[in-house]
């Protein structure tokens, strides 16, 4: 009988992938890994493999002798080491059309609630108080800024598509994007030097890869406005932290929204737990019932895929 070992997951159960898969004489075999120690046991055997943030190291494909394919639940694949799995001939797939609209509503909500100080002021009113919770000048019209939009993929295009009724304008860095495509989206193509320099909001949608890891670092947010806000719902590992504290502090960098952080979770001490200019969210700009079924529902359909000897979709490591 073929195995599906999935590795973690954050779902109330796993139904979506049993009705899936168990009609084909599948055995689902489950964990909640967070060391690769924990998940070699796991799947060594297993003809498949669903994650979601388990650390799915060398070491780990290593231990996968029969694995067909690994599945990401998600866009990201940071978490499995693609050239591993590529040299073993173990094709990863992601799930690409996954919370497009989740995560570019909630870029919007964190640009508008950063330029409008909304969540400032309800507690302005929830502690008594009454009028502005901070100076005038912290009130921003967005159809007044300036968005620095960095990915222009699926993500990045419905950001600045929700942006355009409100007529700010649009700049968009992406070295793998034409200046065609981006000019056709009623954007400006810029360089990453020049969108840091002219942005007052500057909004992350790119993929952890060796080259955008710490895109925001000390030199880099240096480059920013005075002021600029910034929003990251692409990977925690984009931003330098520390880097970013130092700014958040200084005043270099007047607000930041993040969905996402390294490390994850939040340590309890981080100062991006308590400044006032810095919202926070636990990693579920992704969240709606509807695309969480997608993304279960796609993730087990390409395993079972694989297991049928079919090519899966979605393979994200050239094999």
């Amino acid at each position: 009988m073929p195995t599906v070992a999935v590795t973690d997951y954050t779902f109330p159960s796993l139904d979506i992938e049993e009705a899936i898969l168990r009609p084909l004489g599948v055995e689902l075999i489950q964990g909640q890994c967070k060391t690769a120690e924990a998940l070699i046991p796991l799947v060594s055997r297993a003809d498949a493999v669903l994650t979601q943030f388990a650390p799915v190291t060398a070491a780990v494909i290593a231990a996968m002798d029969k694995a067909r394919v690994i599945v990401r639940y998600g866009i990201g694949v940071d978490n499995v080491d693609l050239e591993a799995a590529r040299v073993k001939g173990i094709p990863v797939c992601n799930v690409p059309g996954f919370c497009i609209d989740e995560v570019a509503d909630h870029t919007l909500a964190f640009i508008l609630a950063t330029t409008r100080q909304v969540i400032q002021n309800s507690l302005h009113v929830r502690a008594g108080k009454w009028g502005l919770a901070m100076p005038l000048d912290q009130m921003k019209t967005l159809r007044d800024q300036v968005v620095g939009i960095v990915g222009f993929g699926k993500i990045g295009r419905e950001v600045a598509a929700r942006l355009a009724p409100f007529k700010c304008r649009r700049l968009a860095f992406d070295p793998v994007v034409s200046e065609a495509t981006i000019r056709a989206a009623g954007c400006e193509p810029a360089s990453l030097d020049a969108l840091l320099a002219q942005a007052d909001i500057v909004t992350l949608h790119c993929p952890s890869t060796p080259q955008t890891r710490k895109l925001l670092n000390a030199k880099s947010l240096a480059q920013l406005k005075r002021g600029a806000i910034v929003i990251n719902l692409g990977r925690g590992d984009l931003i330098d932290t520390p880097a970013l504290v130092a700014a958040l502090e200084s005043g270099q960098v007047g607000a930041a929204a993040i969905d996402v952080c390294d490390p994850e979770p939040i340590p309890l001490d981080s100062p991006l737990r308590s400044l006032p200019n810095v919202i926070t969210a636990s990693h579920i700009a992704s969240a709606s019932v509807k695309a969480v079924h997608t993304l279960r529902e796609t993730a087990a359909n390409i395993a079972a895929c694989a297991l049928r000897g079919e090519t899966p979709p979605n393979i994200v490591n050239g094999v």
